[in-house]
C-alpha cells in the first residue's frame, strides 16, 4: 500500500484516530480520493534516494472532511511531538515541495502552465515551461539568525511584533542581493537593535520552509553601540542572564538550539 503526506496550507492533515503526541505522518494515499482535484506528486527522498517521496496537497479552499484533522507542521518541530513511519526531514522536504508546487503552477516569464519534469518515471523538484523552455526550481531563500552575547556572558533577545506577547528570541533577517552571510548579520543587527557586533562565527543551519527560508545559525560578541530597537519589527530588545531569561522559541527550533548552545557553554 502506497503512503503520502497530506498537506493543506500550513498543516500536516491526518484522518481522525490519531491522538496524544504521536504522528504517523504518512497515510493511505489512496485517501487523497477523499478530495477534489488534490495535487499529487513524488520527488527523491534526502534520506533515501531509493525511496521517492509521496505528496498530496490539498486546496486551502477546501473544507477538510469530518474524520480529518490537521496538524501545524511547525509543532512537527518540537520536541515532545513523536514521528513514526516517516524522517522529519522528508516531511520538511515534502511540505516545502508542495508549498512550491502551489506558487510554480505558471511560468514566470511567460504566463503559461508549467509541466512537471519527468526521469525514469520519477518526478524530480523541478518544472519547466513547455511555451518558452524556462527551468522553475524550488526557491530556497537564505536568511540569518544570531546569538550575540557580550562580555559579561549575557544573551541578546528581542520581542518581534510577530511574536506571541512574551517570547523573547534572536535577531534575525534575510540576506539581500550582493551580500555575504556575514554581512547579513551586520547590517540585521545594526538595523533592528542598533549594535555592532564582531567575532562572526557559523554554527549550524536549518531548513525552515515556512515559507521557503534555510535558516543561517551565527554567534557574534558585541562591540559596540547602545541597544535601541527600531520600533518597526523589533518592540522590545534586552540582555538577559541564564539567571533571568525570558519566555524562549520553542525546542526543535534553530534559534532555540543557539540559545541552549549558549547556556551549555555558560
Amino acid at each position: 500500500m502506497k503512503k503520502a503526506f497530506f498537506f493543506q496550507g500550513d498543516s500536516l492533515i491526518l484522518p481522525h484516530g490519531v491522538s496524544g503526541s504521536k504522528i504517523p505522518a504518512e497515510v493511505p494515499l489512496e485517501l487523497s480520493a477523499e478530495f477534489n482535484d488534490p495535487d499529487i506528486f513524488e520527488i527523491p527522498s534526502l534520506i533515501d534516494p531509493a525511496s521517492p517521496i509521496k505528496g498530496v496537497f490539498v486546496s486551502s479552499r477546501e473544507k477538510l472532511p469530518d474524520n480529518w484533522k490537521s496538524i501545524p507542521v511547525r509543532r512537527l518541530l518540537a520536541s515532545d511531538v513523536i514521528i513514526f513511519s516517516a524522517s522529519l526531514e522528508d516531511i520538511i522536504r515534502a511540505y516545502h515541495i508542495a508549498q512550491w508546487r502551489q506558487e510554480s503552477r505558471f511560468c514566470g516569464s511567460c504566463g503559461a502552465q508549467n509541466s512537471d519534469v519527468f526521469v525514469d518515471s520519477a518526478s524530480l523538484a523541478q518544472r519547466l515551461c513547455p511555451k518558452c523552455g524556462r527551468m522553475e526550481f524550488p526557491r530556497i531563500c537564505p536568511a540569518v539568525i544570531t546569538a550575540v552575547t557580550d562580555d559579561e556572558n549575557r544573551i541578546l533577545l528581542a520581542h518581534n511584533k510577530k511574536f506571541r506577547a512574551g517570547v523573547y528570541s534572536l535577531i534575525s533577517g534575510f540576506t539581500e542581493a550582493g551580500e555575504t552571510l556575514e554581512e547579513t548579520v551586520v547590517r540585521e543587527i545594526r538595523e533592528e537593535v542598533n549594535i555592532e557586533v564582531k567575532n562572526i562565527e557559523y554554527v549550524k543551519s536549518q531548513p525552515w520552509p515556512f515559507p521557503n527560508s534555510l535558516m543561517l545559525g551565527y554567534k557574534a560578541r558585541y562591540m559596540s553601540g547602545e541597544l535601541k530597537p527600531d520600533g518597526e519589527e523589533i518592540e522590545d530588545a534586552a540582555w538577559f542572564t541564564k539567571d533571568n531569561l525570558p519566555e524562549l522559541p520553542a525546542e526543535g527550533s534553530l534559534s532555540r538550539f543557539l540559545i541552549n548552545n549558549w547556556l551549555e557553554n555558560f
